[in-house]
């Protein structure tokens, strides 16, 4: 593998030597042992990384130098909304809480609201993601059966409730 001589070999030895941050490190031995004529596959399996890792550790280095060995910072989820449209549509949220006809309570409403006012299309996944964000979590209703008889369960929860009878002492059996 091709390398290009930013450092010598003694000085990216003595990096190697003061470096604490192991994958760093690492990426230091990589280089080394480029420089040293070892291919990419001998590379690999020295240091347990696969062979496509390698090429593209020295390929950063020869562009960068030690500043292409270091750890680049991944890129934060944005989200599709501004801060303002967030904060309209949290006011939006607790103002139709607060309202009990409001046709906004499902995820469902509320992506319409948002792709209506923001020109913003969201998955119902996306939708609950932007929710939880904010703050806020979705409740789901206990599951009631359809054909349930609500007036039976509450009679049935006001009825006293009969103990049941001591059970009889158990009879010891011969041990054979």
């Amino acid at each position: 593998m091709y390398v290009v001589a930013h450092h010598s070999l003694a000085e990216l030895r003595a990096l190697a030597t003061k470096e604490l941050r192991a994958r760093r490190l690492i990426r230091l031995q990589l280089v080394m042992l480029a420089m040293q004529g070892r291919t990419a596959p001998e590379i690999a399996s020295a240091l347990g990384i696969s062979r496509r890792a390698a090429q593209n550790w020295v390929y950063r280095y020869n562009a960068a130098g030690l500043e292409g060995l270091r750890d680049r910072r991944g890129r934060a989820y944005r989200g599709r909304l501004s801060v303002e449209q967030k904060e309209r549509l949290d006011q939006h949220v607790r103002a139709e809480a607060m309202n009990p006809r409001a046709g906004y309570r499902r995820a469902e409403g509320i992506r319409r609201w948002i792709e209506r006012e923001f020109e913003v299309t969201y998955t119902l996944p996306g939708v609950y993601a932007v929710l939880r964000r904010l703050g806020y979590s979705w409740l789901m209703p206990r599951p009631r059966h359809n054909k349930a008889d609500l007036e039976a369960q509450a009679a049935f929860k006001k009825t006293r409730r009969r103990r049941s009878r001591r059970s009889v002492k158990p009879t010891r059996t011969n041990e054979s």
